[in-house]
Order: structure tokens, then C-alpha cells, then sequence
């Protein structure tokens, strides 16, 4: 089982404080704004963010030409559809719920890099998947009947939440000969591309200026949310063993709901306590020490 350095340690402690809050900053955020839109803005003002960290470690913006294409298919799954299909699903559902669902990415991840990538895990990661998949279903349950007459929500998480697992995979096995800072600041240069034209072709019509919530939201998505926590992300996906950069951050669903739950009143039933010992588990399948020969 994996062991972490004490850097990726404090990493992935902040990274999940920061995205676990942010689920209830982004469903206060769109009570009256865009969704794309506001996607978009928090791209647009994080980028200056990965620009400056290349600049700051002085290393080259250039990509070689032959490896654009891969750049492209790296974007497309990482920051392109996982930022479209997320933004666009929130308003359809609770924050702590999309923050399940969305986090239903390690699932997808485990288990696609063991059917497809040939990943070996042993029988204490498949427990800690098992244990994650059931507590997804136990929080999941008290809104069954909410999320049967919204499937739109329910659906395009989902297909955020596995397009972001095969993001992930992709990104530890592809190679291009450039720095990760690089890497990021041109993935998310797309991902900034693509919400812009979208957001003006689908959103145009319902633009106004943003309240103080979305403007909160906004700023904590482009300096938090994307300008640290997805750079972090990436430096955690290609230096941490594949089970623990996925199953670990299971946290962070946790942290969803429970501060949507003070901070925006929703209600909290005995699923939603069983499955946070089940995320314990996962989570512990995958931290605790091997027992050493």
C-alpha cells in the first residue's frame, strides 16, 4: 500500500478542505447566475494563477507541435467535459449530493485502471471501493425520489464524474516532454477556450452582474478552487500510486455534505452518518501501513 511523503501529505489535506467547501460555494454561487458562465469567469481569472507558477518556476510555455493532439486529448476529459457536465448539473441537485456523485469519480477510476490499464490492486483497495460504492448508495438514498424526477442532474454528474476518472488515468500513462505546470496552464487554456464560446452561444441572453454570492464563488473557484487545488491535483495524480490519489480525496464528498448542511440547511439523515464511516473505511484501505515483512 501506498506511503506519502509529508508535501503530498499537507497537499492533499488542503486540496480536500478546499474542494469538499467548495460544493456549497458553487450551488449558493448559482442560485442566480449562469452556470456556464460562472464556470467560464472562474477559469478565465485562475489562469493568470497557472501562468504566474510557470513564470515563477521559470519554465517554458512551449509545447512541442507534435504533441498538441495529445494535449488536446488530455484536456478534453480532465478540464473541458468534467467542467461543462459538473457546472450544469449542480443547480439540479443538493451540493452534498452532487459532491457524491461527482465523487463517484474514484469508483470509475479504480476499476477502469484495473479492467482497462491493467492496474493490479490488491483485496484491501477492492474492499475500499466496495466500501465507497455503498456509502455513494446510502447517501444517495434519501434522494431517490428527488433525483427520479431529475435525472438530467443525476446523469450529467455521472458522466462528469467518469470523465474525469479516465481524465485521471490518461494523465499518469501519457507523456509529453513538457514541465506538469505547463501541461496544466495549456489544458486549462482550452477548458477557458471552450466554456467562453459555449457560455456566449447557450447563456448570452441570461448574463447580468453577478450578486455577492456568485462573485464569492467565482473568485474562490479561480484562486482556491482551480488556481491551487487543480494544479495540486494534477502534481497528485502522476505522483501518487493510482487507488490512493483516488480513493483518498473521498474526504472531500464528506466534506460536502456536512458543510452544505450548516451552511445552507440540508437536512442530514442516518445515510448520510453510515456512509461517512464507510468513506472512513475506503479511505483507511488505502492510507493504513501494509504490514511490513
Amino acid at each position: 500500500m501506498p506511503s506519502f511523503s509529508r508535501r503530498q501529505l499537507v497537499l492533499l489535506v488542503l486540496l480536500t478542505v478546499i474542494w469538499g467547501l467548495n460544493w456549497p460555494v458553487m450551488k449558493q454561487g448559482l442560485a442566480h447566475f449562469p452556470p456556464l458562465t460562472f464556470r467560464a469567469l472562474s477559469l478565465v481569472l485562475g489562469l493568470p494563477v497557472v501562468a504566474l507558477v510557470v513564470v515563477q518556476q521559470k519554465l517554458s510555455f512551449r509545447i512541442p507541435r507534435e504533441y498538441w493532439g495529445t494535449v488536446l486529448k488530455l484536456a478534453i476529459p480532465n478540464v473541458v467535459l468534467w467542467h461543462c457536465l459538473m457546472i450544469l448539473a449542480i443547480p439540479n441537485l443538493s451540493s452534498g449530493r452532487a459532491a457524491i456523485l461527482g465523487y463517484t469519480m474514484p469508483i470509475f477510476s479504480a476499476v477502469l485502471g484495473s479492467l482497462f490499464f491493467k492496474d493490479k490492486l490488491a483485496h484491501r483497495a477492492w474492499l475500499g471501493v466496495a466500501a465507497a460504492a455503498l456509502g455513494v448508495l446510502l447517501l444517495l438514498w434519501h434522494e431517490m425520489g428527488a433525483l427520479g424526477s431529475k435525472p438530467f442532474g443525476m446523469i450529467l454528474m455521472l458522466i462528469s464524474a467518469c470523465s474525469w476518472a479516465v481524465g485521471t488515468q490518461l494523465l499518469r500513462r501519457t507523456h509529453v516532454p513538457v514541465p506538469l505546470m505547463t501541461l496544466s496552464f495549456w489544458m486549462i487554456a482550452i477548458g477557458c477556450a471552450v466554456l467562453i464560446t459555449v457560455s456566449v452561444v447557450f447563456e448570452h441572453d441570461r448574463w447580468v452582474m453577478p450578486d455577492g454570492a456568485a462573485t464569492f464563488g467565482i473568485l474562490y473557484n479561480a484562486f482556491l478552487a482551480l488556481g491551487f487545488a487543480q494544479i495540486t491535483w494534477f502534481f497528485l495524480a502522476r505522483t501518487l500510486p493510482p487507488v490512493a490519489s483516488t480513493l483518498s480525496v473521498m474526504l472531500i464528498p464528506v466534506i460536502g455534505v456536512f458543510s452544505g448542511s450548516l451552511w445552507l440547511g440540508e437536512v442530514l439523515h442516518w445515510q448520510d452518518w453510515t456512509a461517512v464511516g464507510l468513506m472512513m473505511v475506503a479511505i483507511a484501505s488505502v492510507l493504513w501501513p501494509a504490514r511490513r515483512a
